[in-house]
C-alpha cells in the first residue's frame, strides 16, 4: 500500500494493547491483593495510570499518524491537544518516578516516620504534586504556545523551540539527576544500615560464645536437686516473669530437698531475648525496603533508556537550526520512548515476586 506504514500500524496496534493489559493488571493486583496495599505500590497504580492514559488518549494519534508516513491530515486544534496530552504523560511519568524515589529516599533513611501501609499526607501530596506539575508544563500548549506564523499543517509538533527547551528541562534534564542521587544516597544508607548489622550479629556471637566458654569453666553442680517434674516446670515456666529470671529464691534452700529446697533451674532455652521495639522496627523496615529496591532502579534505568535518546535529539532540533536529524531516526527515538510504557509491567513481573504471583494467578484463571 504505497503512501501507508502498515508495520507502524500493525506494532503500534499490539503496542497499545500490551500497554493496556499490562497496567490494568498493575492497577488490579494492587487494589485486589491485600499484600500489595503498600505506599510504594499506590506510586506504582499512579505511574500506571499515566501509562494507560497515553495508551489510550496519545498512541493511536500517533500510531495514526505513523501509518500515514508522518503526514498529518487531522485539525490543528486535535494536533494541539495531543500535544499536550503527550507532554503532560510523558511528565507525569517521570514526575512519578522521582516521587517514588523521594518515598524511597524517606522509607530508608528515616524508617521510623515512614508509613508503609497507609497513605499519609506527605505521600498524598507527593502523589498529587505529580499530576499538578505535569500539568503546569503542558499547560502553554493548550493556551496557545504552538499556534506560530507560517506553521506548517501537515506536520503535528511542537512548534515554539523556547517551549521545547523548557519542557525538556522541567519534564527531564532536571528530575533525572535529583532522582539518580536520591537512588544513590538511598544505596549508600542501606549498605551502612547492613554492615552495621553484621557488626551486631558478630558482636552478639562473640557474647554467646564467652558465654557458653564461662559456662563450659564452671565446676558440675552435683550437689543441687534433680529437675523438677514436667508438671511443676511446665507451670513455673507459664508463670509471669514478675521476677528476674537470675533471682535469688526467697526460700531457704535445704539440702534434703524437701519441699522449701526447690531450686529454679534455668536452661538456654528458657532464656528470652526481648529486643528494643525501636530497633527491631527500624530493622523489619529496612529488610523489606532493600526488597523493595531491587525492582524500583531497574524501572528508572529501562525510562532513562528509552527516553534519553529522544529527549536529547529533540532538544538538539530545537536548538540547533544547523542541525539535520533525520525524520527516520525521529521516529525510531519516539517509538523508543512509547515502548517504556510497555516495559513496566514487565518488569514488576520479573523483579517482583508478589506481582509476578497475581499475574500467574489471574491468567490462569482467564485460561482454565
Amino acid at each position: 500500500m504505497a503512501g501507508h506504514n502498515v508495520a507502524a500500524l500493525v506494532f503500534g496496534v499490539l503496542l497499545i494493547l500490551f500497554i493496556i493489559f499490562g497496567n490494568l493488571l498493575v492497577c488490579l493486583s494492587v487494589f485486589t491483593e491485600r499484600a500489595l496495599k503498600t505506599t510504594t505500590n499506590y506510586f506504582i497504580v499512579s505511574l500506571a495510570v499515566a501509562d494507560l492514559m497515553l495508551a489510550v488518549l496519545v498512541l493511536p494519534l500517533f500510531v495514526y499518524t505513523e501509518f500515514q508516513d508522518g503526514v498529518w491530515t487531522l485539525s490543528t486544534t486535535i494536533c494541539d491537544g495531543l500535544m499536550t496530552m503527550d507532554v503532560l504523560l510523558c511528565t507525569a511519568s517521570i514526575f512519578n518516578l522521582c516521587a517514588i524515589s523521594v518515598d524511597r529516599f524517606i522509607a530508608v533513611l528515616i524508617p521510623l516516620n515512614y508509613n508503609r501501609k497507609h497513605v499519609d499526607t506527605r505521600q498524598t501530596v507527593l502523589l498529587w504534586a505529580t499530576w499538578i506539575l505535569a500539568l503546569a508544563v503542558a499547560s502553554p500548549v493548550m493556551f496557545g504556545i504552538n499556534n506560530v506564523p507560517g506553521r506548517d499543517p501537515t506536520e503535528c509538533k511542537l512548534e515554539n523551540d523556547d517551549y521545547v527547551l523548557y519542557s525538556s528541562v522541567c519534564s527531564f534534564f532536571i528530575p533525572c539527576p535529583i532522582m539518580l542521587l536520591l537512588y544513590c544516597g538511598m544505596f549508600r544508607g542501606l549498605r551502612r544500615w547492613e554492615e552495621s548489622r553484621k557488626a551486631k550479629l558478630r558482636s552478639s556471637i562473640q557474647a554467646c560464645r564467652k558465654l557458653q566458654e564461662a559456662a563450659a569453666s564452671l565446676p558440675p553442680l552435683a550437689s543441687l536437686p534433680p529437675p523438677l517434674p514436667p508438671i511443676i516446670e511446665r507451670d513455673m515456666i507459664d508463670a509471669p516473669d514478675e521476677t528476674p529470671a537470675f533471682a535469688p529464691s526467697h526460700r531457704p534452700f535445704s539440702p534434703s530437698g524437701g519441699k522449701d529446697g526447690l531450686v529454679r533451674t534455668v536452661s538456654f532455652t528458657e532464656i528470652r531475648f526481648h529486643p528494643d521495639p525501636r530497633r527491631r522496627k527500624r530493622a523489619k523496615i529496612n529488610s523489606r525496603e532493600r526488597k523493595a529496591m531491587k525492582v524500583l532502579p531497574v524501572v528508572v534505568g529501562t525510562f532513562l533508556f528509552c527516553w534519553t535518546p529522544f529527549f536529547v535529539l529533540h532538544t538538539m532540533r530545537a536548538r540547533c537550526q544547523d542541525c539535520y536529524v533525520p525524520p527516520v531516526l525521529m521516529s525510531v527515538v519516539t517509538w523508543l520512548g512509547y515502548v517504556n510504557s510497555a516495559l513496566n509491567p514487565v518488569i514488576y513481573t520479573i523483579f517482583n515476586t508478589e506481582f509476578r504471583n497475581f499475574f500467574k494467578k489471574f491468567l490462569h484463571r482467564c485460561c482454565s
